[in-house]
Formats: structure tokens, C-alpha cells, sequence
């Protein structure tokens, strides 16, 4: 009998994820149910997953509940059916001293919103992405929506991805929901601004033209009609930084369209 005493492989670091997160009637839409599954599995698994959401903006920075809390339903006006949803993933004590420790500084620490659980932009894309729910997760606030701030906040983030947490940016690739006729279902074809955009994004993150993006509002083709409010691109330039110094690929993972809305989702390794 021999034993085989080398080192164990080196984890290599994860990807970082920037997704169009959707609504709770997502869990009804096959195919977007099954990319997001197939999106995961073709990852190595993470120890934790950091989760920055279009729907939670507080400043200073705070992380969510480090134990796990009931799930925080955000929204209002639909069926009984996704308010039932549960997704219980262990706390992440661990993580959220790792992410206090690289993001504070004089005078300013990260503070714990020790009750609020996990917001649709978080768990709606998780359910279907890691349902066993096994995986801690965190939240981490947006404490402003200037693009070059959450650009240097994703910078100081980097470092987790060399401990095997998976950084997430949950947002929505076009959001512009007054302009959008959902009498129409979900499959709707694509208004042209929605589309416009979308495309536009495609070839800037294609070519990591990060300045660029950082204008989209003024650059972009419909730029102020694709994000009237720019809360859901917000989360990308949280994912950008966290990459800001690598040379690797940028694969759109996610294309296509859902009630006329952008779901495109890119992975950056």
C-alpha cells in the first residue's frame, strides 16, 4: 500500500459574477431556470458567497444578518405562492470579518443589520443556482450609486476570491419597468431601447472598456431610458472591480431577453 502524501492542489480563485437577478416569477421560467443551474455547476464551489444587490443602498456599508434570518420579501402585489419561498443558507460570520477588515478604515467600519435576511436579488437567483441552500451567504450594501466608488469598493473585495467566495453583483442589465408593457408576457420582444443597450454593454464588456461603462449613463445608446434609476447596473461595477487587475476572459454567460428586459449575465475569471 502506498500513501500519497503530496500537496493537496491549490484552489484556484473564483470567478466573479455580475447577473440580471429578475423577479420572483423568474422560479417560473424554464429556460432562465435552467441557464442559472448550468451557470453553477460548471463552477468549482465556493467556501461563501458575497452578494451586492440593486435593492439594498445603505451607507455607511453594512453586511446583512451573519446568522441565518428569515428572508426579506421586497416586493409587493404578487401571488401568495412567492412569498412562501424559503432559502435558509447558513450565516457568514467568517466572511463578513474578512469583508470588514479589507473595507474599513479611519473612522468608518462596516456595520451588521443583525435582521435583515436576504433580498430577491440575492435569494431569487441563489434558489436556483444552489438550492441545497448549504453554501453561507452574505450581503453587502451599496453605499452609493457613483459607479467609480463601487469600482474601488469591488478593487478591495479581490482578495476574497483567493478564499473561495464567490462575489456576486445582482442587478438587471436593462430596468426600466414603467416602459415596459407586461400585458405583453414575458417573452415579449425587446423594445429597441432595451435592446440598444444591451447590445451596447455586450461589446464593452467584451473589451473591458471600464471607462466607458463607468459613462454609460451619457455613452450608452438610451443610456437614461435603459436605467432611469441606475441602482441595477449599479452591482456591475462592484463585479468590475473586483477584477479590475486581471487579464482573464469575460464570457456573457446569460443573453437574451425577459418581459423586454435585459438578462444578459457575465462571468469574469
Amino acid at each position: 500500500m502506498s500513501i500519497d502524501t503530496a500537496a493537496p492542489a491549490a484552489q484556484s480563485r473564483q470567478p466573479v459574477l455580475y447577473l440580471s437577478h429578475g423577479a420572483p416569477p423568474l422560479a417560473d421560467d424554464e429556460l432562465w431556470t435552467a441557464q442559472l443551474a448550468a451557470w453553477s455547476a460548471k463552477l468549482n464551489r465556493p467556501s461563501s458567497i458575497l452578494v451586492v444587490s440593486a435593492h439594498w443602498e445603505e451607507a455607511p456599508l453594512a453586511v446583512s444578518a451573519t446568522r441565518t434570518v428569515p428572508l426579506f420579501y421586497d416586493f409587493w402585489g404578487f401571488p401568495q405562492r412567492y412569498y412562501d419561498v424559503t432559502y435558509a443558507a447558513p450565516g457568514a460570520p467568517d466572511l463578513a470579518s474578512s469583508v470588514s477588515k479589507l473595507l474599513r478604515s479611519p473612522g468608518q467600519a462596516v456595520h451588521e443589520n443583525a435582521e435583515r435576511g436576504l433580498d430577491h436579488g440575492a435569494y431569487v437567483p441563489l434558489v436556483e443556482m444552489f438550492p441545497d441552500a448549504d453554501i453561507p451567504v452574505l450581503q453587502l450594501s451599496m453605499p452609493t450609486l457613483e459607479p467609480t466608488h463601487l469600482l474601488e469598493l469591488g478593487r478591495k473585495l479581490a482578495p476574497l476570491r483567493d478564499e473561495n467566495v464567490l462575489i456576486i453583483g445582482s442587478g438587471f442589465t436593462t430596468h426600466n419597468l414603467s416602459a415596459i408593457d407586461f400585458s405583453l408576457g414575458m417573452h415579449q420582444a425587446a423594445p429597441q431601447w432595451s435592446a440598444e443597450f444591451d447590445a451596447w454593454a455586450a461589446e464593452m464588456m467584451q473589451h473591458r472598456d471600464v471607462d466607458a461603462l463607468l459613462s454609460f449613463l451619457d455613452r450608452a445608446p438610451a443610456g437614461h431610458l435603459a436605467h432611469p434609476r441606475t441602482e441595477h447596473f449599479a452591482p456591475l461595477f462592484v463585479s468590475l472591480g473586483a477584477t479590475l487587475d486581471d487579464t482573464g476572459k469575460t464570457e456573457s454567460v446569460i443573453e437574451g431577453f425577459w418581459g423586454g428586459l435585459s438578462k444578459r449575465s457575465w462571468q469574469l475569471d
